[in-house]
């Protein structure tokens, strides 16, 4: 059982901790978005200036250790995933934790199962004020050991405080996902409360708003992922906008800007402060970091991408989605995944399911590979994929010689131009 001092070695990468270290130490205030570039002849792999854990799973992962170290002979639940990552989740199993729900809900174990001697831990993502009831029900305490990311308790807050004022919330996020759940739960028990999943969804709360669409429009769209008595004709009057963390920043600012202006069109500007709320600072800053890194890559350019992930993760989703839209992208778990240097096993959004591909890697050499990763992905899984990558190149330089060459660089190699 590692001791919690020792889980970032458990998950560290040898190659790709040093270089995230390494940008930290040349660039501390994170001015600088350009990709890191590790060159091995044949193979250029581009790194984004921030990926992998965000201090939420950072968090979540050591008080789950922590937990693991402080009982032993106990048995531990987490009532979902801790982290949408298989590796970390993988790890927690092996220790002897056991999982009550699977991330869509379905339950694993039995309420009757749970004893008052029973540890339960709420995952990064928190859990809703139901379960909350439910577990104190049977004399267990969620909150002794709580994960629940700080910046997902922000959103809450924010939306309690939206609540107190008169604000109906508007949550901008995925309606099944849990952290959604979760923050829906807290902010229902105290404000009229909605789930817009993207822009889409927003320009038809927009309509209704500016009186366009009738309440017929609304219901078919919002009849489900709204508050319980839901009145648009009243509770669409004061708004307020969140999002689940893990949605693309750039998207919950223009849902944001869209609902302003239809509030604008609808009571005048120089009533807007009465109707619509500034909620800019529950933006989670390690998601927008990552997305802005993500945009600084594809700039660049490549002749491909590997984001690496749990297949469940909303982050990661978003980021291949912003890669695909540029470049060649393919969304895997881990090395295993590449099968060989002419086909790899990845995960279709779309379809949502693995697939296949032959023809991968290009033959072009150099080839030119956009590596990165979501928040909840260990750097050792990146190191593992790096390392498989490499190995499938014949004529490569040593990992460790360039990994020096770089770091006793004075400044990252400047992002140049895509040749």
């Amino acid at each position: 059982m590692e001791r919690s001092a020792d889980i970032r070695r458990l998950y560290r990468g040898a190659i790709i901790s040093r270089l995230k270290e390494h940008r930290q130490t040349v660039d501390p205030r994170k001015r600088d978005l350009s990709p890191s570039i590790l060159d091995f002849g044949p193979v250029r792999f581009v790194l984004a200036r921030h990926f992998g854990f965000c201090f939420g799973v950072e968090n979540a992962v050591e008080i789950a250790y922590r937990t693991l170290e402080a009982n032993p002979g106990r048995r531990i639940f987490f009532l979902s995933e801790m982290i949408h990552n298989p590796k970390v989740n993988g790890d927690l199993r092996s220790r002897g934790v056991r999982f009550l729900f699977t991330p869509s809900g379905d339950q694993l174990v039995q309420w009757d199962e749970l004893t008052r001697d029973d540890i339960v831990v709420v995952p990064a993502f928190g859990t809703t004020l139901e379960m909350e009831e439910k577990l104190a029900e049977r004399g267990v305490d969620p909150y002794t050991y709580n994960t629940t990311c700080p910046f997902v308790e922000k959103v809450w807050k924010r939306g309690a405080q939206l609540g107190v004022h008169g604000f109906t919330v508007v949550i901008h996020g995925k309606a099944t996902h849990e952290e959604t759940r979760a923050t829906f739960s807290h902010s229902a028990r105290g404000a009229p409360t909605l789930v817009v999943l993207d822009l889409d969804e927003a320009l038809v709360l927009a309509g209704f708003i500016d009186g366009k669409l009738g309440s017929e429009a609304f219901d078919a769209r919002f009849g489900r992922k709204c508050s319980t008595l839901f009145d648009p004709s009243r509770d669409l009057t004061r708004i307020g906008v969140v999002n689940q963390t893990t949605m693309l920043a750039t998207e919950t600012r223009e849902i944001a800007r869209v609902l302003r202006e239809a509030m604008a069109a609808r009571y005048g500007p120089e009533n807007i402060a009465e109707h619509f709320a500034d909620t800019s600072d529950t933006l989670c800053y390690a998601t927008n970091e990552n997305q802005n890194a993500t945009y600084a890559l594809i700039e660049r350019g490549a002749d491909l991408a590997l984001v690496v992930g749990g297949y469940n993760s909303s982050n990661t989703s978003h980021i291949v989605e912003l890669c695909r839209d540029k470049l060649p992208t393919y969304f895997i778990q881990n090395e295993t995944e590449i099968l060989s240097d002419t086909r790899i096993r990845h995960f279709s959004l779309e379809k949502r399911t693995t697939l296949e591909t032959d023809g991968w890697l290009p033959s072009k050499r150099p080839v030119e590979i956009i590596l990165t990763c979501g928040a909840s992905c260990p750097d050792a899984v990146l190191d593992g994929v790096l390392s498989r990558v490499h190995s499938l190149i014949p004529g490569t330089r040593e990992l460790e010689e360039v990994l020096e060459e770089y770091l006793t660089s004075k400044t990252p190699p400047p992002p140049g131009n895509f040749t």
